[in-house]
């Protein structure tokens, strides 16, 4: 496939080398100068380009980047961008880097970004850590394969992305539409715990809106009262554990 990335952090980064790898045609991009761009994009077995060719002759567009940089997008990049490619979001909200953002309220994260895109998009890879992504990946069938979760209203844009997520080396779940991806969003009992397809079926389907937010802020207050920053495992366990006392709460 034909697959474009906009944004080389570190998930981005990871997706454009596992996808290469993987046989498909990868171009990225970011809002570093040329030069650094091509030196990035060579360790990652992609073409460097601009964002508005990005967006051409592509059949699977991704936006991995931070919540707040979609407000920064060209304006209409996608106009002219066929509705049979695939536009995936990867990002995740978070108010102390992201800032009050005006419409956000009331909505999924992803209907958010689906408003500003002008698009329909399919939630994805934004429930894993990169570490996750890049070192846990297994081949399917093996035991303790880690599952994530998909979520968005095109039927078949999600069963391709099913394909693309087995690629990278992982389960996936049927997240439910749209309006249903806040059951992936930080602080809930789906986001970044690395559980298998059953157990992350059921932390969907145990998920309460509004407690998420409510996690997730306890999560970054027990980051900032750490002497020094927490191991991958450590991290994993302090999601765990502040999902799973914000359903104890009435």
């Amino acid at each position: 496939m034909k697959i474009g990335i906009i944004g080389t952090g570190s998930i981005g980064s990871t997706l454009a080398k596992k996808f290469s790898v993987a046989g498909h045609q990868v171009k990225v991009t970011n809002t570093r100068d040329m030069a650094t761009l091509k030196e990035i994009a060579a360790k990652l077995g992609a073409e460097p380009v601009t964002i508005e060719d990005l967006v051409k002759d592509v059949e699977v567009i991704i936006f991995s980047m931070p919540f707040k940089a979609y407000q920064d997008l060209p304006k209409h990049l996608l106009q002219d961008v066929s509705q049979e490619v695939i536009i995936i979001d990867t990002s995740n909200y978070y108010p102390f880097r992201d800032g009050k953002l005006p419409g956000l309220e009331g909505k999924a994260e992803s209907e958010y970004i689906s408003e500003t895109l002008g698009r329909p998009v399919i939630k994805l890879f934004n429930n894993l850590m990169s570490n996750t992504l890049e070192q846990k990946g297994k081949v399917a069938g093996e035991e303790g394969r880690i599952a994530i979760s998909v979520a968005g209203d095109n039927a078949e844009h999600k069963k391709i992305a099913t394909k693309l997520v087995d690629q990278a080396g992982f389960d996936t779940v049927d997240g439910g539409s749209l309006a249903e991806s806040w059951r992936q969003e930080p602080g809930t009992p789906a986001y970044c715990t690395e559980l298998n397809a059953e157990e992350l079926k059921h932390a969907l389907s145990t998920a309460e809106k509004g407690k998420g937010p409510m996690a997730r802020d306890a999560v970054m207050l027990k980051f900032q009262s750490l002497n020094s920053f927490p191991s991958h495992e450590e991290t994993v366990a302090m999601n765990r554990s502040a999902a799973s006392e914000s359903l104890k709460q009435a």
